[in-house]
């Protein structure tokens, strides 16, 4: 009987998990890409402060740095669902 569930498990579970990890991949592509648009409205906002005298450079490295990090996670997050999905 573990035997034959055994093997139907090992069937069935590739077929499952792969789906799955794909999915997952895409929609933590998703939220790395949403906050990476909010960060870069955040690096543009610091940008336009820079002319007041409230202005910071260390804001606008800050806040272009954890936009581009972010963007570059959620572009090869997407690229990894798609090597999954090909293979």
């Amino acid at each position: 009987m573990f035997n034959l569930a055994k093997q139907f498990l090992g069937h069935v579970l590739p077929g499952v998990l792969r789906p799955l990890r794909i999915l997952w991949n895409e929609i933590i592509g998703f939220f790395f890409l949403a906050f990476g648009v909010w960060f870069s409205a955040a690096a543009f906002r610091s940008i336009r402060n820079l002319a007041k005298p409230d202005g910071s450079l260390f804001l606008v490295f800050l806040s272009s740095l954890a936009a581009l990090v972010m963007l570059y996670f959620g572009v090869t997050s997407f690229l990894r669902a798609r090597k999954i999905g090909r293979s």
